[in-house]
């Protein structure tokens, strides 16, 4: 069973930065796609950055390019997204997900992923 715990949330100031942690525990994570998603008020969510546990290969949504960057620890078993130059349009719940990793490929869908934190709470505002 794969465990996903988010953290690293909280209330900033437009133009700050800000870096959100995700604790896997239950199994390694060799054969492992890891993701982040964001979700605002009434809107879907959205893919925002993944990495390959293995290779650490990244991607990311063309939005947040620049910005944001993914990153995994894997002593520690621990998966980052580092944000900087934050706006309010970041503000969303974040979500760490996790699919093992049978063939490579861009997994961009919330439903392409078969394990989901509960999420943290991003705001940005003045």
């Amino acid at each position: 069973q794969v465990q996903l715990r988010e953290s690293g949330g909280g209330l900033v100031q437009p133009g700050d930065s800000l870096t959100l942690s995700c604790e896997a525990t239950g199994r390694t994570f060799r054969s492992f796609i890891m993701g982040w998603f964001r979700q605002a008020p009434g809107k879907e969510r959205e893919f925002v950055a993944s990495i390959t546990w293995s290779s650490g290969s990244t991607y990311y949504a063309d939005s947040v390019k620049g910005r944001f960057t993914i990153s995994r620890d894997n002593a520690k078993k621990t998966m980052y997204l580092q944000i900087n130059s934050l706006k309010p349009e970041d503000t969303a719940v974040y979500y760490c997900a996790a699919k093992q990793l049978y063939q490579s490929g861009r997994y961009l869908l919330p439903n392409d992923y078969d394990y989901w934190g509960q999420g943290t709470q991003v705001t940005v505002s003045s």
